[in-house]
């Protein structure tokens, strides 16, 4: 079990490397669907059981989302090859081009 852990913290690793922005930005979007989500269960009636049922509302999805993070982690390995290809259709340019002009130094005229 502790080996498929550290597989998938090094592909993660990995994947942040390649995508840069694009696989921070996926990530962060799963991550406040899934809250969001969740505040909206509990405050629709859903009771989250253990020590999350005793908070509040926010908090009790916060921990709620935290539980997922495996899963949220595998959705953004699955995602973001998707979304970076969308990105380089619509631009023009790949997500590693972006990348490297944002690093190199403007010309100053």
């Amino acid at each position: 079990m502790r080996k498929k852990l550290n597989d998938l913290v090094v592909r993660f690793r990995n994947l942040f490397v390649e995508y840069g922005v694009i696989a921070i930005a996926v990530h962060y979007v799963i991550f406040a669907l899934v809250i969001v989500a969740f505040w909206a269960a509990i405050r629709a009636g859903w009771q989250p059981t253990g020590a999350a049922g005793s908070v509040g509302t926010w908090t009790a999805a916060y921990v709620a989302t935290k539980v997922t993070q495996p899963l949220r982690i595998v959705a953004t390995l699955a995602v973001t090859p998707f979304i970076a290809k969308i990105y380089e259709r619509a631009t023009g340019r790949s997500a590693a081009t972006s990348r490297a002009e944002s690093r190199r130094p403007r010309a100053e005229g």
